[in-house]
């Protein structure tokens, strides 16, 4: 005992400090030890519990399941059994109802049979009557398509005519053209020599102003390269002077040289310095050297190139300008043909204006004789492309429709006006013919004699000849002359 006191006694505090520390640590480790298992045993009676209370809620929901279900079977039982009742009700009624309508189907086929056969008839009936009406408008149309065509080909014979007409005096003024183009080619050609002989000349000359002018540069650039070179060694003859005196000076006192060394030091670095720029001057003169030369070379090359292009503008600008020159006589000439062709057309129309009648003056253009629905078949036949070639090329022509339609209603009063003029001078021909015979027959003498004398002859029927009545529509318009008769006994007496 008074040895284990002694132990105690001899503790320091320090000691005592770290003891109460570890007990205390201890103490923490035991009751987070105490507390993770309590949690720990809190855990798994808690996830017991929760395992338990899911499997009596299943059990508790099981039970109630099959409570429900006994009940809906009860309940889906009784709906069923009122559903049979009311579904055979329903299929009573509608066994009634199927056999009324199966009645009426029966009375409503034997009325559709009765109808289906008169409208059958009636059918034929109105087939029959459609086929005659076709037979009639087929061979009317054969009638108008045979008409159709003979208009077509006579018109289509006209237009090929005019065409030929078209295509030589086209030919005609090509050929005029092609020897005016001949001409004005072979001035173009001299023209073009000439420019040529005086571009290369003024391109020899440049040639050689240039090349003085970059000898002259060169030159310059040497005497600089010359001059930048004697300054160098002008420069550096006194710093070798320099060094040769100190170099006898430090011969003669060497004694002084150990104070003198630092100051040859920096006089050493000095010297190491300007030759390094010497070199690298002399390196800088040299790059510079170098890059004069290839900027010489690039500038030649973009003189060589500028010349080449210089060359191809003059020669695109002057096929530019005989090219112009060439279309703008081809196209003066062909204005000035166009515009002596319309003062033709002006002085013709003015020609023709003085003598229009006064009908033509007030309406120009005659009304249209076609009917409302064949002046619509002809507006949406205009409206369709055209296929074939002739009508395309007609389709040019819409432009002048007015001006031929009016063209052809003076054809048309040219034709009957010569016509007229032909029956008129075939009755005067006529008429002369039997003056000749009257004189012939109130005459004696040895021709008049020697031929059959119309006195003599009883059964001749000289009959005045009449103007024909089929005179055209344009004729008839026309006012007739009056022409004065004077009888022949008349005129006898006054010869004789």
């Amino acid at each position: 005992m008074p040895k284990k006191a002694r132990k105690r006694v001899l503790l320091t505090e320090e000691e005592r400090v770290l003891m109460m520390q570890q007990k205390a640590l201890a103490e923490e480790e035991l009751n987070k030890k105490k507390e993770d298992m309590l949690a720990q045993f809190l855990k798994d009676k808690l996830a017991k519990e929760e395992r338990n209370s899911i499997l009596n809620m299943n059990k508790i929901t099981l039970q109630w399941r099959t409570v429900l279900r006994e009940v809906k079977a009860r309940e889906l039982r009784k709906d069923i059994e009122i559903l049979s009742q009311t579904f055979e009700r329903v299929v009573d009624c509608k066994d009634s109802v199927i056999k009324s309508l199966a009645k009426d189907l029966a009375e409503a086929e034997a009325q559709y049979a009765h109808a289906l056969r008169s409208h059958l008839h009636s059918v034929d009936q109105l087939l029959q009557l459609q086929r005659c009406r076709l037979g009639y408008l087929e061979e009317d149309y054969h009638t108008e398509l045979q008409a159709l065509q003979k208009e077509f080909d006579t018109e289509r014979k006209k237009i090929i005519e005019y065409h030929e007409q078209e295509i030589r005096y086209l030919q005609d003024v090509l050929l005029a053209m092609e020897q005016n183009f001949g001409e004005s080619e072979y001035e173009a050609k001299l023209d073009f020599q000439s420019t040529r002989d005086d571009v290369k000349n003024k391109n020899l000359e440049e040639k050689h102003y240039l090349r003085m002018q970059l000898e002259g540069k060169v030159e310059e650039l040497w005497k600089r390269f010359q001059q930048a070179l004697r300054n160098y060694t002008e420069a550096t003859e006194d710093r070798k002077i320099a060094f040769e005196v100190l170099k006898l000076k430090d011969e003669k006192s060497t004694k002084e040289i150990e104070t003198q060394m630092k100051k040859l030091q920096k006089m050493q670095d000095l010297i190491f310095s300007l030759k390094n720029k010497i070199a690298a001057h002399a390196r800088e003169s040299e790059e510079q050297n170098w890059q004069i030369h290839d900027e010489k070379e690039v500038v030649l090359k973009q003189l060589q190139k500028l010349k080449s292009e210089m060359n191809r503008a003059r020669a695109k600008a002057r096929s530019n300008l005989a090219k112009l020159t060439m279309e703008s006589c081809a196209t003066l000439k062909v204005l000035q043909h166009v515009v002596e062709k319309a003062e033709l057309i002006l002085r013709l129309a003015e020609m023709c204006r003085k003598l229009e009648s006064e009908e033509e003056k007030v309406l120009p253009f005659y009304a249209c004789s076609l009917g409302w629905e064949e002046q619509k078949t002809v507006d949406k036949v205009a409206l369709e492309k055209p296929t074939e070639p002739l009508a395309q090329m007609m389709d040019d022509y819409v432009g002048l429709e007015r001006f031929w339609q009016r063209y052809n209603k003076v054809r048309l009063e040219h034709l009957s006006l010569e016509r007229t003029k032909a029956a008129l001078a075939q009755y005067n021909q006529k008429l002369r013919h039997l003056l000749k015979q009257y004189l012939d027959g109130i005459s004696v003498n040895d021709e008049v004699l020697s031929q059959i004398n119309p006195l003599m002859i009883i059964n001749q029927h000289n009959i005045v000849p009449v103007l024909p009545h089929t005179v055209p529509i344009s004729e008839a318009r026309v006012k007739q002359p009056i022409y004065n008769i004077v009888e022949a006994a008349h005129e006898v007496k006054r010869i004789l």
